[in-house]
């Protein structure tokens, strides 16, 4: 059985598409262990996942955050634990 992974969900509002910021956010993954993916939403969001460790995971979301903090009106986060779903971290179109 493979061992359960931290995953999170994260919604950032703001003005978050049409300013690079899914390709900031795999820029910044390329810096920790974590895979996962980020989107846009047709509701003007944007939706990261990431798996991973606690502690990584954590830590990406807050660099991600903490670099797009110029767009970032308001973000809601939800944590779980679950079985690795990613590979990679990409942009899911």
């Amino acid at each position: 059985m493979e061992k359960e992974v931290f995953q999170l969900n994260c919604w950032f509002e703001g003005h978050v598409q049409g300013v690079g910021f899914r390709y900031q956010t795999v820029s910044v993954a390329k810096g920790f262990e974590v895979t996962g993916f980020v989107r846009n939403l047709a509701d003007g969001r944007v939706h990261l996942y990431a798996e991973g460790e606690e502690s990584e995971v954590l830590a990406f979301q807050a660099e991600v955050e903490s670099e797009l903090k110029d767009y970032i009106r308001n973000s809601e986060i939800q944590t779980e634990q679950g079985t690795r779903t990613c590979q990679n971290f990409r942009i899911q179109r």
